[in-house]
């Protein structure tokens, strides 16, 4: 008799706690009462050792670590224990590497050691990889029971490529169930919530990503935007980071290693450092383009708080320049969107989870040339930002990443303000601006929803109380293959 889906989620739990059984020393129990923000625990249960390695910047790890002052064991023991921890508070790993993560930290401190230098950039770093990525002999079961047991044969390019500047895979994360959701849950490893309130969402799909960097389990890690099954949305992978140097070194070091050699659908784009200062030598200063809603679903007033604090600042800067960007129908491009992220009808996550469409391929091609005329309009009106001078176009739109802050479990549904990135093929970096306050962050008395999906999320955020003190997140958006722009 085969085995029923609760049996073989728990066979799977089961194998990720003895993963964290073999760190030594044993983990400690986290305290019996738990506040809702859980990010203050770590601190409680780590020596100070532990803490001082897991909460210093990328930079200042590699640092020590080439120069011997912390060794790569004692670091990733760190950042093990620190992920488990991560993982008995908000449930984010599918599983630990103690052994062979130790076994790797070993080997590079007797390279250091013997050859005085560094194997690579990122010698000795602890890395986190999100399951669905895929690492030898270990699973790749983007969290369906029925993929389980299915084990990836190799190892994914990109993991090779940091494997070879030196890094150590010391922890794995969760996704939710087909990759293409926004919360991070499944019935094979259970719900992942925010260490910011553990009643509210991680998001998702990389969000065992974002927990456990979120309470700095790790330093670097890698995610991914969509699941490529069925869909002409090009998928992706990125890392996160605690900070934005660590974004800059593992694109540089990904990029540095020219992939684009082995992969020919790769475009042979370097990481360029001085882009930003070319584009001010040339007119003296970077124009950002700031849009406070896609006339679609309105941010939450916290959220539009943050986009004008951002503003602010920027104009007190006399090398930047500010200029307003309407959207140009994200309407239809959300249409488009989900229209294409399923072009099977579904088929192949259906037929996963016991039921199935088809679409035909007339459907897909006629698609396929709406978006890429609507791919073309945008282009066209993000040229015209330049007023008849390509030099002087927007270089980057400044917006929010989501209208508002994590939502209660279960209950997020819009994701526009990302999937249009996704649609037209832009890169986009999300970083933290401010945090959510009730005592300021309402709706004004006279706003009215512009349609369903606006009112959803005007009351999705009740009670406000419930969401203070939660991370407000705002995100630069870049053209195609400008993505060193998006990090400025």
């Amino acid at each position: 008799m085969a085995a029923s889906w609760q049996q073989t989620a728990g066979r799977v739990q089961a194998y990720r706690l003895q993963s964290i059984s073999k760190i030594q020393p044993a983990i400690p129990d986290l305290p019996l009462q738990l506040p809702k923000n859980v990010t203050a625990v770590p601190q409680q249960l780590l020596t100070q050792q532990e803490l001082e390695i897991t909460q210093s910047s990328v930079e200042c790890l590699l640092a020590c670590l080439s120069t011997g002052t912390w060794t790569s064991k004692t670091v990733t023991l760190a950042f093990l224990r620190r992920a488990a921890i991560a993982q008995n508070l908000v449930n984010c790993v599918t599983e630990l590497l103690p052994e062979q993560a130790l076994a790797r930290a070993a080997e590079l401190d007797l390279y250091l050691a013997e050859h005085k230098r560094p194997i690579g950039p990122l010698h000795g770093l602890p890395i986190s990889v999100k399951e669905y990525i895929g690492m030898k002999g270990l699973t790749c079961n983007a969290s369906f029971v029925t993929w389980a047991d299915q084990y990836a044969t190799e190892d994914a390019m990109i993991l090779k490529i940091l494997w070879e500047a030196g890094c150590i895979f010391h922890a794995r994360t969760t996704q939710p169930q087909t990759i293409m959701h926004l919360e991070t849950s499944s019935n094979l490893y259970g719900v992942t919530v925010n260490p910011y309130n553990t009643d509210l969402t991680s998001g998702g799909s990389s969000g065992g990503e974002g927990a456990l960097i979120g309470l700095r389990g790790s330093c670097l890690g890698l995610g991914s935007d969509i699941a490529n099954g069925g869909s002409y949305i090009a998928g992706t992978l990125g890392p996160l980071s605690t900070d934005l140097e660590g974004i800059e070194i593992m694109m540089k070091v990904i990029l540095a290693s020219k992939p684009w050699i082995i992969d020919p659908t790769l475009v042979p784009i370097p990481w360029r450092d001085n882009s930003c200062e070319a584009e001010r030598s040339r007119r003296r200063r970077i124009k950002i383009g700031i849009m406070r809603s896609d006339d679609v679903v309105t941010p939450h007033p916290s959220v539009t708080r943050g986009l004008e604090m951002m503003v602010a600042r920027l104009k007190n800067l006399e090398e930047v320049e500010t200029v307003d960007w309407k959207p140009y129908d994200h309407k239809q491009a959300w249409e488009i969107t989900a229209s294409l992220y399923f072009v099977d009808g579904g088929k192949q996550i259906g037929d996963l989870i016991a039921s199935s469409a088809d679409r035909t391929r007339a459907d897909i091609q006629g698609l396929v040339k709406i978006k890429e005329r609507y791919r073309l309009e945008y282009s066209n009106r993000w040229n015209e930002t330049g007023n008849g001078q390509l030099d002087d176009m927007i270089d980057v739109i400044l917006c929010p990443a989501t209208p508002g802050p994590a939502s209660f479990l279960d209950c997020s549904k819009y994701w526009g303000y990302t999937s249009q990135w996704n649609l037209l093929d832009y890169p986009a970096l999300v970083f933290p601006v401010t945090k959510f306050d009730s005592k300021i962050d309402r709706w004004p008395s006279s706003y009215v929803a512009m349609n369903d999906q606006d009112q959803y999320n005007i009351d999705l955020y009740q009670p406000a109380k419930a969401f203070d003190g939660m991370p407000i997140s705002l995100q630069l958006v870049g053209r195609s293959f400008n993505d060193k722009k998006a990090s400025i």
